[in-house]
């Protein structure tokens, strides 16, 4: 016997979700804590791990990217920068894109609107990006203070504070790639793999490790059409260009967010009700 929606409560609306709100904040409070279960450190991982990421990269490809590059301040910090927003939506979409499955004896049994938990696989992923912020900005102290591999060149604005507008654009798109995705690995369970050699292959394709200008004036336009891209060029316009975010960049992003919650949206209430037959 599945559990069944009861009648009205389909449409999956805004009294829906008030009424579950609640029930949101529990999901994404338990999705945080077991990520660090029978774990000594614990949630500290949430600092040290985008941290020895930082030195690992900044080791192997500061050599090549790094040095010689007008384009890039500091490059440790540049690094992070594009890593910390690259890891957030990954792992905030493979999170969701398996959320039914790790889940499915309870959505079998008991009726919740099915959006709550890759939505709470999302924002548990968005708190850890939250507190490696603070991992970031001891960081982009640090080289500032010591002034090593160009840190001195860093610049404290006001302007720092705006990198909310692209953090919060790529938590829209994140969703609306994850709700996507939730629905695909319910009838189609190899996407998962297909997924993460996509995810591997788009860490090379965003100028995460590297400069854009780079990159072959032929290949730019491609790199640019990723909406990725945008978001972590107004990031790092905020808080390590102290530059005023480019208006082009913001509504490409911003439309690239709406519009990809938008067709998310669309394909989960689509195939929402019939996703409980095929766990």
């Amino acid at each position: 016997m599945y559990a069944k929606a009861p009648e009205g409560e389909l449409n999956h609306g805004i009294a829906m979700f008030r009424k579950y709100k609640n029930l949101l904040s529990e999901l994404t409070r338990k999705s945080v804590k077991l990520k660090y279960r029978n774990s000594w450190l614990g949630i500290v991982w949430s600092f040290l791990q985008p941290l020895l990421n930082m030195i690992v990269l900044s080791v192997v490809f500061s050599s090549i990217f790094g040095r010689n590059d007008k384009n890039v301040i500091c490059y440790p910090v540049f690094l992070f920068s594009g890593r910390l927003l690259y890891e957030f939506f990954t792992t905030a979409t493979r999170n969701a894109m398996t959320t039914f499955r790790r889940n499915a004896a309870i959505i079998k049994k008991v009726y919740v609107p099915k959006y709550m938990y890759p939505l709470a696989s999302i924002l548990s992923s968005f708190v850890t990006l939250a507190i490696s912020m603070i991992c970031y900005v001891l960081v982009w102290i640090f080289f500032k203070v010591t002034g090593i591999a160009g840190g001195g060149n860093l610049i404290i604005s006001w302007r720092a504070i705006f990198i909310v507008l692209p953090m919060f654009f790529l938590l829209v798109f994140s969703t609306g790639v994850g709700l996507v995705l939730s629905v695909l690995c319910v009838y189609f369970r190899d996407i998962e793999y297909i997924y993460d050699v996509l995810c591997k292959l788009l860490f090379y394709l965003l100028p995460v490790i590297y400069h854009i200008k780079r990159m072959p004036e032929n290949i730019r336009p491609f790199i640019r059409a990723n909406p990725l891209y945008h978001m972590i060029e107004l990031f790092r316009q905020c808080i390590l260009y102290s530059e005023n975010m480019n208006p082009k960049m913001v509504l490409y992003a911003a439309a690239s967010s709406v519009i990809m919650l938008f067709i998310g949206m669309l394909i989960f209430n689509w195939k929402s009700d019939d996703i409980i037959y095929h766990l």
